[in-house]
């Protein structure tokens, strides 16, 4: 979004633009000088700034180059049909008597043709590459050389009476054109904001999404920050399988300052898994010991790349889990090691969320029996999908106060493309989600921090929202209290559930600088 490069598009897009409109020079209408000299000079400002406007920004920005992963592609094939459809209109005109009511005809049910199809292709193009500069430029171009074709059309043809039922036709049939539109405009301009809230000049920091070799597979990261030489922080997703790189700079944009901040999708999900979908359809290569030997791979990539011995791991729920593990076996590698909703112990969490739920259903004088039932299925059962059941009991008992609309990020954000929503189809089949994933899942629910040595050799911190009964808050904390690290300390967000860090993301980031002004 908003790369400035050289746009092979835009050249094709010139010429095409072009190349009609030489030939047109020596082919002018009819008494074309006698209307010409009536041109209402308003109308004339905004045309010659819209051609001036679309003709620069649609060879100085790569973001018109072709992408096929990109969301926006129909936006491409459509602006190109409306070209192909303004090339078919000149052959036409050139065909014809060269009149005035020729020049200003409709064709394929555009109307001023050679006006209106020029114009929408470029408001497409503008769409595609997510540009909010060549959007507007379009709708610049739009007013005034749209404008002037209608007057001349009027001075030219003879208006038709119009029925009301024809009327009240066209406006139905306009409005979700509009909406579609009108949503299509206010995402960009979400994007493009949010892309420019906190712009990074890459001429000595970072900001890209690429793929890099690791454990055989190419694997997606967005790596974002303000100078290279800043300290390194490699964030660790949660789920299993929940990678959130399309609404990473929600709470990444308040660190890019201070930090290169490198968001990953781990293996057998997001745009990781598509990329590498041919060659491990049923990701056969995911388990607990392949997702360490990743994480080790992707700090030494890190640590080559940007020139540092160690880098500081963050890991939000089962990339806390992960992260713990990493930085307790390699503190030769890691600065130091935050953990968000930090897993410990999800059985006894779920106890704890049930016991919780159970008390305030008494205290309301509500029958438990539902959630005494749900639990006594938990006890009983042996996979995800049965401790997920006594989650949906108890999670409506204990909501947190202050909560973040993911979609409305994701929607707004520059991040995100065609394989996040891809993947969000995949997530929400859950059966589906869990036997790509079933190592990971079975492995989350038999893991235990207690399980391994209480004693780092890393600073260690913690971050918990004081509404979180995913993991549950206390047994952070308590765990926090029973660890010896060189430094640790345990901070509470309050209102918060499971995702501060979604929530309220300037705090966040500032506990996270806080914690690690010490220890960097």
């Amino acid at each position: 979004m908003v790369h400035f490069g050289f746009s092979y598009i835009g050249v094709i897009w010139l010429i095409m633009l072009f190349v009609p409109n030489g030939f047109w020079a020596k082919n002018k209408p009819t008494d074309y000088d006698k209307y010409v000299g009536n041109e209402n000079k308003i109308l004339l400002m905004f045309e010659r700034a819209g051609e001036v406007l679309c003709s620069m920004l649609c060879l100085i920005f790569s973001d018109f180059n072709i992408r096929f992963t990109s969301i926006w592609s129909f936006w491409l094939l459509a602006s190109f049909i409306l070209m192909v459809l303004y090339e078919l209109y000149w052959i036409r005109y050139f065909k014809s008597g060269k009149t005035m009511a020729d020049m200003y005809s409709s064709y394929a049910g555009f109307p001023v043709a050679g006006a209106s199809l020029p114009c929408v292709a470029f408001l497409f193009l503008g769409i595609y590459g997510t540009n909010i500069f060549m959007i507007i430029a379009a709708l610049i171009l739009s007013v005034g050389h749209i404008g002037i074709h209608l007057m001349h059309r009027k001075e030219v043809v003879p208006g038709k009476p119009v029925g009301r039922l024809k009327k009240v036709l066209r406006v139905i049939a306009a409005i979700p054109v509009v909406l579609i539109l009108l949503i299509t405009f206010v995402a960009i301009a979400g994007r493009n904001i949010n892309w420019f809230k906190n712009y990074i000049d890459t001429s000595k920091g970072v900001n890209e999404c690429i793929y890099v070799p690791i454990g055989g597979q190419e694997q997606y990261m967005v790596i974002r920050g303000k100078d290279v030489s800043n300290p390194v922080i490699l964030y660790l997703h949660g789920g299993p399988a929940g990678p959130d790189s399309p609404i990473s700079n929600t709470f990444t944009d308040p660190l890019v300052d201070d930090y290169t901040v490198v968001c990953w999708d781990q293996r057998g999900c997001g745009r990781t898994y598509f990329r590498n979908k041919d060659i491990d359809p049923d990701n056969s290569t995911v388990s607990y010991e392949q997702a360490l030997s990743d994480v080790d791979q992707v700090v030494d990539y890190l640590r080559d790349r940007f020139d540092t011995d160690k880098v500081i791991v963050i890991g939000h729920s089962y990339g806390s889990l992960i992260g713990s593990v990493y930085a307790h076996e390699h503190p030769e590698k890691v600065t130091a090691f935050i953990g968000i909703g930090q897993v410990v112990d999800c059985v006894r969490s779920d106890e704890l969320s049930y016991q919780d739920a159970l008390s305030v259903a008494a205290s309301r004088g509500e029958d438990t029996s539902a959630l005494e039932a749900a639990y006594a299925e938990y006890q009983q059962g042996t996979g995800l999908a049965d401790y997920l059941k006594l989650r949906n009991a108890t999670e409506p008992y204990h909501p947190a106060e202050l909560t973040a609309d993911t979609f409305k990020l994701a929607f707004f954000s520059p991040y995100s493309g065609v394989d996040d929503i891809r993947w969000l189809m995949v997530q929400m089949d859950f059966d589906g989600l869990y036997e790509l994933n079933r190592p990971l899942y079975d492995m989350v629910y038999d893991f235990s921090a207690y399980d391994q040595d209480t004693e780092y050799e890393v600073p260690v911190f913690f971050i918990s929202g004081d509404r979180d009964f995913t993991c549950n808050y206390t047994l952070a904390e308590q765990y926090c209290n029973d660890i010896t690290a060189p430094a640790k300390g345990f901070v509470v967000m309050h209102g918060c559930g499971h995702c501060p860090h979604y929530i309220l993301p300037e705090e966040w980031a500032q506990t996270v600088k806080d914690m690690l002004s010490g220890v960097i």
